[in-house]
């Protein structure tokens, strides 16, 4: 009589994580599976099955637990003070923000073309008045900051490089690839995943906003900063300057959200206008901002800070 042979089941394995939204981004990418592919069972040692499991894996090197939804508030932190470190090295206490659209350039209409020149302009003159070409016991102060694309953002690293001062690429990672301008100071060029830490840093270190002419992006970056200004979530009163009076007041009625009681008067006040790049420094000046030589830099500080 044939005797029924029992079939031992098969070891239970847990189910698979989740790919992270990192891990999908660097799948679809590559075109390769985020993990590592296993070892052909004819060449696996004894202990084969535990060096190769995920768990064995040393955490700091894991790319499939970096890149987890459950590690996202370590990334957070990681994007956060990797640009922290690369900043104190180039001892950049403070910078001029400059926001602007990435359409803009000097091959565009003769608009586009003069924003982009003014832009460049203005980059040198803060560059060359604001102390961030010497370095006053190791501290730069007034260096421009943009978000590291073309149009605007190039031309204001693109004045700061013509004079030989170092500036800052705030680069953001996009479903539409944004390679960095070639402007930016190499090891100021940084680059974020998540738009939170990439406006903080923005943020941060700004001792003056300018403003120039742009789309979606650009209105989002400014009325983020005048809403910090206008709850006094900031340590000073940042001066912001909009620049081309016709296109601002064209794009937005202010007035009409203090007509209708959306925001006060004085929240007006928040901002000015500027229409050349000369125009831009001293209205900056105005509204607090230092002008300072490059021979005189050692006794600049940085815009004075409200006491709390």
């Amino acid at each position: 009589m044939a005797t029924k042979t029992k079939k031992t089941p098969a070891a239970c394995t847990p189910k698979e994580a989740p790919l992270g939204a990192l891990q999908k981004s660097q799948q679809e990418r590559t075109g390769k599976p985020a993990r590592a592919k296993g070892v052909s069972k004819a060449k696996l040692a004894p202990n084969a099955a535990q060096m190769a499991a995920k768990a064995y894996r040393l955490a700091a090197l894991d790319q499939d637990f970096l890149l987890s939804d459950a590690t996202r508030g370590v990334r957070f932190l990681l994007e956060y003070e990797k640009a922290e470190q690369n900043l104190r090295a180039w001892g950049v206490r403070s910078t001029i923000v400059v926001f602007g659209s990435a359409r803009v350039s000097m091959e565009g209409p003769e608009q586009h073309r003069r924003w982009y020149a003014q832009a460049r302009e203005f980059a040198k003159i803060a560059s060359e008045r604001g102390g961030a070409m010497d370095v006053a016991d190791g501290i730069r102060d007034n260096v421009i900051a943009t978000g590291g694309g073309p149009g605007i953002m190039e031309a204001a690293n693109r004045g700061a490089h013509d004079v030989g001062a170092p500036s800052v690429g705030f680069n953001i990672e996009l479903p539409h690839e944004q390679g960095p301008n070639p402007y930016s100071t190499p090891d100021l060029t940084l680059q974020f995943h998540y738009f939170a830490i990439r406006k903080m840093h923005f943020a941060m270190r700004a001792n003056a906003l300018v403003v120039f002419p742009g789309g979606f992006g650009t209105l989002d970056e400014l009325f983020e900063l005048l809403t910090l200004r206008q709850n006094n979530k900031m340590s000073h009163d940042l001066p912001i300057i909009l620049f081309d009076r016709f296109y601002w007041r064209g794009l937005i009625n202010f007035q009409t959200m203090v007509d209708a009681g959306m925001i006060s008067a004085q929240d007006v006040d928040l901002f000015g206008y500027a229409d050349d790049a000369e125009e831009i420094w001293l209205e900056l000046m105005k509204r607090g901002l230092h002008d300072v030589p490059a021979k005189q830099a050692r006794k600049l500080r940085s815009h004075p800070r409200k006491k709390r």
